[in-house]
This record gives C-alpha cells, structure tokens and sequence, in this order.
C-alpha cells in the first residue's frame, strides 16, 4: 500500500508474523507489539487495538546529526511528511520511503524457530555529502498481560557480553524465567532503560532523549522500563549501510549471548529474510489454483492459508483481539484447512485437544498454554467437534493408527448446580484411546430434550444464546443436525477400530436426531432455531426477532436431512432472507434482537446489525455457500464466497473508506444495520478463514483428500469456463485442467481416465514426479425441489 503525506487507512491494516512460541503484530503504521510463549499472557510490549491512535510500544527513530531532525520510516509514531510504501507479506513487512536526502528501508521478520524480531534497517545516501544518522530502537517492556499489573514488577539492566538491555519480571510463575532482550549489530552510541527520561514530555511523537546528544537515562533501578539502544550511521555519498536490532526473549543470559550472535547481522538477517519467505512459500504452496476470479484466486492461493495458520493457530491472536488461548472448538476447525499442507501437525492437534477432555465427556471452553489453565463451561457443542475433526483427519489420510492412541482426561468434580463455568489448571485423569474420547464426546453431546433435540446449555456454536437454555431445558435444533452428523461420523470410526457395538447404536440415535429436527422444527419454509426453556421456538415466521437464522438451515443439508425438499426450501429461503447484494452482507439471522421481552442471552447486548445480532458474522456465511455446493449449486456456492471476499469491498475508494477494513483478511463480522452497514468488524482472528478457504476448494473447486488420494467433484459457477490448479501431495503431484463444457445431447462429459463427471479418486504419485489430469464437467442445474446428485459423501 501507498500512503501519502495526510493520508492513513481508514483503520489499523496489520500484519500477524509470528512462529509456534514468539510473535509480533505490526500495523502499516508502525512496529505493533511483541509477544513471547503466549500473545495474551507474555506480551513483550503493549497491545493497543484501539483503531484510533494506533499506539506503538515500539519504534525506530531516525535523526540527522547534522539538522537535529527527528522522523521514522514508519508512519507513526513521528512519520516524516513524505510518501511511504508498505508491503505486507508472508511472514514479513517492509516500510520505504525517501526523503530527508535518504532511500529507507525497514523491515520486520520472525524466523520460524527462534524467539526474536528482526527488524532490519538499510538507509542509502542519495546527497553529495557525508552524513551522520543515529538510529534508535525503541521497545515499553510490560512483560505480561496488563499493564497495570505488569509493568510495575519489570527489572531492567544490561548484558555486556551480549550487548543486550535486558529486563525480566517474577510477576507471573509460569514466565518468571523469561528475560527479554534488544540488542543489534553495531554497538551503542548511548542507551537507556528509563522509560520517563528517554520520552519526557514529548512522549513518543518527540522523545525528550532524541533532543539530547545522549540518550541519558538509567539501565537499572528504573520504575518504567523500556529498552532505548541508539547506533551512529556513518553514510558515504550514493553509499548504503545497514543495522540490525533484535527484540527477543530468552530462558538464560546464555541463550541472549546464542540469539544476538546468531541474529544481529545484516548477512544473517538475509539469510532469514530468504529462509522465511521459503518456509511460507512450501506453507502456502499445497495448492496452487487459476481460475477466471483473480480475486478468488488471490484469496485461495495467499492470504486465507497465511490469515488462517498465521493468526489463528501460529499467533492466537490479531489487532481486535489477542487473547493467547487454544479454543477447543476453534483450532479444530482451523485445523481441518491444513490437512494438505500439514497433516502432522493436524494429528498432533486432534490428539492435545482430546487431552483437553473431562471424564464426563465434556472439554475446557478454551485453555492456556503454557500452563493449561481453562474453563469449564456447559457450552453444548465444543465436545463434538472433537468427532467432526477426528473424522474429518482420518477420512482425509486413512490413517486409522490415530484412533488408537492413548490420551489421558482431565479429572474434576463436575460443575455445581449453580456453577455457570470454571476457571482453573485441572488434574490429570485416566487415559483411553481417541476412539474412546470421540465416543465420551457423543455421549455427553447428544443429549435429548422434550421435542428429542439435544439440549442447549449455556450456548451452542452461537455463545450469544447462552440464556436459551439457561434452566436446562432450552434445545437447539441447529446442534439437532450437527450431531446427528457427529453420530454418523462416530459410527464411521467405531467401523474402522472394529467395534462392533458401536456403529449400530450411533447411526440410530443420527437417525433419531434428523428425524425429531424434521418432524418439531419444520416452520412452514425454512427450519426453526431452537426452543427455549419455555419450549417456545426461536426462528419461526411468528418470531417478531430472529424469524430466520442461517447455522439451521445450512446444517439441515450439510447433516442429511431426510426431507430434501425441505432442507433445500430452507437454504433458498435463507438466501432470499439473509443475502443482501447491495451491502455485500450473508447475515447470520434476521430480524436483529432489539425489542423483545424475551432474553435469548448476551446477543442482545450487541446493538442490531452488530456481529452475531443481525449482521455478518462469516463463519456462519461460508457455511452457507458449502451448503449450496453440497446442492450442487455452483452459482449460489459462489456468489457467497464472492460477497464475503474482502477483496471485492475495496475496488474505489468510497468503497474502502465504508468498509474500513483489510482488503486482504477475511472479517469475523461486518455490520448488518445503518448507520454502518457494510463496515467490517474485527479482522485476522476469525475462524472464518479457514472455512472460507474450505467452501472455496473443497466446496465450489471440489478438491478434497480422501483416504490420502485426490478426489475431484467441482461444482462450478455456470459463467467459468474451467480452472486450472496444482495440489502438491507428500511425494508427488497432481495438475488438473477443469473444463465446464455444457453438453445439451446429454451425452457425459469424460476425464482422460474415462470416468464420469460425479467425481472422481486420483492417486498422488510417489516418485517426485507430477500426474497430469484433464476433466470435463457439465454445469449442474438443479430441479426445483431436488437434491444434486454428488460424489461428495
């Protein structure tokens, strides 16, 4: 992006770089904030989502020796009145700009196995004259979650051997062996760890220590710590020179000595610039697809993968919200994108989430990392996403061995009748095998009310209905459809661990579920949503608020509702209801709750057309357009994940300036209602990614694993003429040529393997070398009232 002098981005546009144990957020206006093991728990640095002042903890300050002039290459905190150019990219952002009679260049990168920000600075003389330029980096240390409980406790000093400003904190136990570090490739000119001194009254925009030929300022005993560590510049006519810093955190003084050596070099931080963006390269790089929606394409091929792995599994965390926890049912999802790229560390996922599980069958709501602590909550649906997942892994590998392997429980005393939730690090309990897990996870999750629907509890997938069911008896008929799949995928499991009590017993109570959805919750055109304690229903035409919600109807044809009439009226019917192309918004439910006596719980907090309350919200939407291709709707499919692509909300700049947010990410929510409609809620840390990233490939491309092998099933928009598309496997690739041709004799389209048009299983070679394969498919129409067959199971 260009930013002229004046201008800024409507808000913060952020990049997540980050690795398993050590990240950065970074906004196109500055340096962002750092964190160590947890993004909540251990912040480096101080986090501001505060989408007005952007607030930086951290900087590069710039001043000419010979002018007294102060400035950064970032717009913020002291931008200089010049153009500059921003590059967000995998794994790395880079600042440029000219002027001040200097080319600049900043750059920030994480190297994917060590603990350190790299932040790079190269500065070229383009004058006639010598120059001298001192660079200062800049970093508040907190050194915890809050500010107000942290930053009082921090320890600074310095460590000569590393020629590193250190500080450390005991505040919390599991990071009291932290001791965070900044250092750099030249040594000091003058430094400080006085947070007071070095800003002064000038604060960040104009430090007090910038004014002075010397930083001056203590590097211990300081009751504001930060890391103020200033180089002198040197810079011939037409020359170039360059410095690194590195902010980091280290378990030892060894370990900073280690890190220092290793990382503050320019010819070392080169080196990690390339292997970085390989890394990201080979991440990204599963599948490779060109169609005739270069959006589409830019989405599929980039930014859901990085938004998705590098936000939501890598950093836990993005601008709006950088909580550091693992939630059960979140990852899970996430997890299921990766099954191409990462099918490892899929597993190993599956595996640390079941150890997350209760004896009783029900999880920890979220936990964190490193010291596990969670809640326990009556949430009625997180259990079984531990099923969908484990399904959802070994259909795609056939890798069966997973089922087998022994993890343990956690172990406590259930929640107490007037417990809502439990905060607490929990006991370990017995172990059992996944399979076990899964079925512990089924039994607990499908439960049955008085209309036969699993129970509420304190919220379903939407938290928001957490006052539904808030005596026990309120049921949600969307979980109805979701466990019902759940049964169908246990039995499944149960089948290929050969236990033989299992699968009968699971595919009747799927089938009992569907058919108490199908016979209490039909409303006439679409599904109901729930019932409450009353046994009063949400989602009905005779509801004032939330008449339609869409999670109910998508389910009823993702699960298999036996009345496929009905189940495809509903989809249509929450299209009509829910879709409104001139804001590009897929709502999650209509009317928004504003007036009703009725409490459906904390929803109704929001202001209507706010996230869950009658607007966006995404993850609901993707579901949406999966339902259609699972139709064979590939116009429909389509049409939502192009009204949900960011990239399409800022073409013209009124546009960005409604919508606001990254044209690159993918939002969690965008506003349903005036005065906002159409402006984007928080961005990066939104499941919503992933499943984007699914109803694109899997849904409308129809590029799934099965069983480690490609299958092929594309359900396309009827006006593409085909795609093309690379999906690397574990020792082999596939090319495919998708062609649509539209044969009105009827006769079938054929594949260079002669196999029809339903679908297709294409084995990945095992040699290094690529299988080339050409297939011809015929746009689906789809009768009224009528399923599209399909190869998808």
């Amino acid at each position: 992006m260009q930013i002229d002098p004046g201008q800024t981005t409507p808000v913060p546009w952020c990049n997540v770089i980050a690795n398993d144990r050590f990240g950065t957020i970074v906004t196109e206006s500055g340096l962002g904030f750092t964190w160590s093991l947890n993004s909540g728990e251990f912040r480096l640095t101080p986090w501001s989502n505060d989408p007005v002042t952007d607030m930086q903890g951290e900087a590069i300050y710039l001043r000419d020796e010979e002018t007294a002039q102060v400035w950064t290459v970032t717009p913020l905190p002291k931008g200089d009145p010049a153009q500059c150019r921003i590059t967000h990219r995998a794994g790395e952002t880079v600042w440029q700009r000219s002027s001040q009679g200097l080319a600049q260049r900043l750059s920030i990168l994480v190297p994917q196995d060590a603990p350190v920000k790299v932040i790079s600075l190269e500065l070229t003389n383009t004058t006639t004259r010598q120059r001298r330029i001192t660079a200062t980096s800049y970093a508040e240390w907190q050194l915890g979650a809050t500010p107000s409980t942290a930053k009082p406790n921090v320890r600074a000093g310095y460590h000569q051997a590393a020629r590193a400003l250190i500080a450390q904190s005991g505040w919390s136990p599991a990071f009291a062996g932290q001791i965070a570090f900044l250092t750099a490739s030249r040594q000091a000119h003058a430094m400080t760890c006085d947070r007071a001194a070095f800003l002064g009254p000038g604060g960040t925009a104009l430090p007090e220590g910038l004014r002075r030929w010397s930083l001056w300022g203590r590097t211990d005993s300081v009751e504001d710590a930060c890391a103020a560590y200033q180089v002198h510049l040197d810079i011939a006519p037409g020359a170039t020179e360059q410095v690194v810093f590195v902010l980091g955190a280290a378990t030892s003084l060894a370990e900073i000595e280690t890190l220092a050596a290793t990382y503050a070099s320019p010819e070392r931080a080169a080196a990690t610039t390339r292997a970085v963006a390989d890394v990201w390269q080979h991440r990204l790089g599963a599948i490779r697809v060109e169609t005739p929606d270069e959006a589409f394409d830019l989405m599929v091929n980039r930014w859901l993968p990085y938004q998705s792995f590098a936000s939501r599994i890598l950093a836990r965390a993005g601008f709006q919200q950088a909580s550091g926890g693992i939630g059960f049912r979140d990852q899970l999802q996430d997890m299921m994108a990766f099954l191409l790229s990462e099918p490892q560390r899929v597993r190993a996922h599956i595996l640390d989430c079941a150890g997350h599980q209760f004896e009783e069958g029900d999880v920890l709501h979220w936990w964190h990392p490193p010291e596990e602590r969670g809640v326990r909550t009556r949430c009625s649906d997180d259990m079984l996403w531990l099923v969908y997942a484990t399904h959802t892994y070994v259909r795609a590998t056939g890798d069966t061995s997973i089922l087998q392997e022994e993890v343990p429980f956690l172990a406590a005393a259930p929640l107490a009748e007037d417990e809502e939730d439990r905060y607490a690090a929990f006991e370990i309990g017995q172990s059992a095998t996944l399979l076990d897990h899964c079925l512990r996870a089924m039994q607990r999750g499908a439960t049955k009310g008085a209309h036969g629907l699993p129970l509420i509890g304190s919220g379903d997938w939407n938290d928001g209905m957490d006052r539904v069911g808030s005596r026990g008896r309120g049921e949600s008929v969307w979980l109805a459809w979701f466990a019902a799949y759940c049964g169908d995928a246990c039995a499944d499991l149960a089948d290929l661990a050969d236990r033989a009590d299992e699968p009968g017993f699971w595919r009747q109570r799927a089938g009992e579920l569907r058919q108490a959805a199908e016979t209490c919750a039909w409303d006439g055109d679409w599904y109901l949503r729930a019932f409450d304690d009353d046994g009063v229903p949400w989602g009905s035409a005779q509801n004032d608020e939330c008449q339609i919600d869409s999670i109910a109807q998508s389910w009823a044809v993702l699960a298999g509702a036996p009345n496929r009439a009905r189940a495809e009226q509903a989809l249509r019917s929450a299209a009509a209801q829910l879709i409104d192309p001139e804001h590009r918004l897929v709502r999650l439910l209509t009317p928004a709750f504003d007036k009703t006596p009725r409490d459906p719980g904390y929803i109704r907090a929001y202001p209507p057309g706010v996230r869950e309350n009658g607007g966006q919200y995404t993850h609901a939407a993707t579901w949406l357009g999966l339902a259609f291709a699972r139709l064979g709707d590939g116009d429909e499919a389509y049409r939502i994940f192009d009204l949900i692509n960011p990239a399409r909300r800022s073409a013209r700049p009124a546009e960005m300036r409604a919508y606001r947010g990254e044209p690159y990410v993918i939002p969690a929510d965008v506003a349903g209602a005036a005065p906002f409609e159409g402006r984007a809620g928080w961005t990066w840390y939104t499941g919503a990614a992933a499943w984007a990233w699914r109803l694109a490939v899997e849904g409308i491309l129809g590029l799934e694993l099965r069983g480690g092998a490609l299958h092929i099933a594309p359900c396309l928009p009827s006006h593409w003429s085909g795609y093309r598309a690379t999906v690397r496997g574990q020792a082999g690739s596939i090319a495919i040529e998708v062609q649509q041709v539209d044969r009105s004799d009827g006769s079938a389209a054929k594949t260079q393997d002669g196999i029809g048009e339903d679908g297709m299983i294409i084995e990945f070679p095992t040699d290094g070398s690529t299988r080339q394969v050409h297939v011809q498919v015929r746009p689906r129409r789809i009768a009224p009232g009528r399923q599209a067959s399909s190869a998808r199971a």
